[in-house]
Formats: structure tokens, C-alpha cells, sequence
């Protein structure tokens, strides 16, 4: 059980704080007493958070500055530009949204002095031996990269900083419509066909709440420096059984197409190791794939694409 209230009167600072995970982890962070600073690319002025900050991170200047002017406590690092697409012109962006700005942030951190730095990993990171340890994509390279920077900022420079390998993250509000979920949803919804890969590939699915769950508890927990740890459910489910779940949730009369799009080379299949995490945070994850699917079908019958 993660105990908030060692967050109250924290100056916390929260990078991707306008997305899909972030903006549920600034709720929680202000309900436990934090004084929540949120940066995002855009100019923002609701109440999300105590103040909003519009930074670029991989500008070394520009993410200096910040750290320098809000001298957070704790620092979570959401910001990323996440896409599986293998194109080469994805190379220079990921590297820029997901390596440059992790290292950015890590120097600043430590050079300012902050207690924890909570950062972000993927799944799709390479790890283990050299069967599969190639990057399928550069967004994995790029997050692989990343990782080994952490580990060498703690090694070196006793940089406070811990990394949650996130597994494949769905629920209620996700912005980003192309990603299988909302987008399965919607277009039943409209009456069309899902146009999708062959479903084959299964994956462990976690649920928004639990992830949030999970940040808090790298943020509190003790002897956690160094490690990256697995935020997932612990189980693998198919593309297909996923898919054929939000139809039995909504009713839906359309036959989802699969097999019409080609699916990606070298995806990988990947469960988390919960028992690890849970060992050295006490975090568990909570929601049934079933319940947090129908919670995430409720609320886009309800409220639709997001603009």
C-alpha cells in the first residue's frame, strides 16, 4: 500500500505531465499534498497542477533552467515520444524525445541535488542475452539507451534514480487514438471494421490506475536506487482476446479485419516480473484486464475522441 502522505509538501516535478499517464499522476500528487510543477510542450493554463511549465527537454539549456527554478524533490519523467513505427525517419526524433532528454534531465538532476528521480523505460527495451537484446525499433534503441544511462549515472555520479519498465499501458482518456484500445472502440462505435494486424502477438496489459499506483511507490520506497523494475500485470493476453473482449463490452456488430494490416517485424513478447517489483515496493496491480477493460469502453462511449 503506497502512503501518500509522504508526498505532502514535496516539490515535485513531472515532465509528460499533460498525457495520458501523466495528467493522472499529477491528480493523485495533488490530492496527497504535493506541490505539483507539470512541463509540457504546449502552453497550458488549466489547474491540472500548482504550475505549468513549457520546456523542450532535449535542450540541455532549456531543461537546466527549469530544474534550476523549480529545485524539485522528486521528478517524474513522462516525457516521450512513443511509437513502434521502423521507419528511418523515426531515428532522429525518438533519439532526441526519449535518449537526449533522459540525459538532460539526469544531469540536471544531479547536479541540483534532487532526492529521486523516477524515470520511464518500456517493454520494448532490449534486455538479456544477444538473442534479444537488438532493438526492434528506434524508440526501442533509444529507450534501451536510456536505461544504460541511468544505470551509469547511479554507478558514477550516485544519482538517485530509479526506472519503471512500463508494460503496455491502457485505459480511460488515452489521447493517442491510433493505439489499439481507443481505437477498436471508436470505430465499432462508428459502425466500421477495425482495419488490424493478425493478433497474434500477446502482451501483458496494465492498467492507467495501477501504473499510477506504481510511480508512487518508486517515489517512496527505500533501496530502490539503480534498479529498474516492471510495472505490468504479470500476464500475457493476445492482441485477439483483447479485441474480442471490447466487442462482448460494447455489443459491437462489426467483425474486426484481422490480418489487414502487416504486422510489425521483430515484436516482442515480453511478461513483467511483478514478484520482483512487488518485493522491493509492496505494489501489486489491482484491476482484472476484464474490469479495466469495460471502465475504459464506459468512458469512451461517453465521452468520445478527446481533441
Amino acid at each position: 500500500m503506497v502512503d501518500d502522505s509522504a508526498l505532502s509538501g514535496q516539490a515535485v516535478l513531472v515532465t509528460g505531465a499533460s498525457g495520458f499517464i501523466g495528467s493522472r499522476l499529477c491528480e493523485r500528487l495533488a490530492i496527497a499534498g504535493a506541490v505539483v510543477h507539470g512541463v509540457s510542450r504546449k502552453q497550458r493554463d488549466d489547474d491540472l497542477v500548482d504550475r505549468w511549465w513549457r520546456a523542450e527537454m532535449d535542450d540541455e539549456s532549456a531543461c537546466r533552467q527549469l530544474v534550476d527554478s523549480v529545485q524539485p524533490d522528486i521528478i517524474f519523467d513522462l516525457a516521450s515520444l512513443v511509437t513502434g513505427r521502423r521507419e528511418i525517419e523515426y531515428v532522429a526524433p525518438t533519439l532526441r524525445g526519449n535518449l537526449l532528454s533522459t540525459v538532460n534531465l539526469l544531469t540536471s538532476a544531479t547536479d541540483c541535488g534532487v532526492r529521486r528521480l523516477v524515470l520511464t523505460g518500456s517493454l520494448e527495451e532490449p534486455v538479456g542475452d544477444a538473442s534479444v537484446a537488438t532493438p526492434a525499433s528506434p524508440y526501442a534503441a533509444a529507450k534501451g539507451a536510456s536505461n544504460m544511462y541511468s544505470r551509469m549515472f547511479h554507478a558514477l555520479y550516485a544519482t538517485p534514480v530509479v526506472s519503471a519498465r512500463l508494460f503496455m499501458v491502457y485505459g480511460p482518456g488515452q489521447r493517442d487514438l491510433n493505439k489499439l484500445i481507443p481505437y477498436v472502440i471508436l470505430s465499432s462505435r462508428r459502425g466500421e471494421a477495425p482495419q488490424l494486424m493478425s493478433g497474434t502477438r500477446e502482451v501483458d496489459w496494465i492498467y492507467v490506475d495501477d501504473v499510477v499506483d506504481a510511480y508512487l511507490a518508486l517515489a517512496t520506497g527505500d533501496g530502490l536506487f539503480g534498479h529498474t523494475l516492471d510495472i505490468g500485470s504479470g500476464e500475457l493476453t493476445s492482441v485477439r482476446r483483447i479485441v474480442e473482449l471490447l466487442m462482448d463490452a460494447m455489443g459491437a456488430a462489426v467483425t474486426p479485419s484481422f490480418g489487414s494490416v502487416n504486422d510489425r517485424p521483430m515484436e516482442r513478447i515480453r511478461v513483467a516480473d511483478v514478484d520482483q517489483t512487488s518485493a522491493l515496493t509492496g505494489w501489486r496491480p489491482k484491476t482484472h484486464l476484464v474490469d479495466g477493460l469495460r471502465q475504459t469502453v464506459e468512458w469512451y462511449l461517453k465521452h468520445g475522441p478527446l481533441q
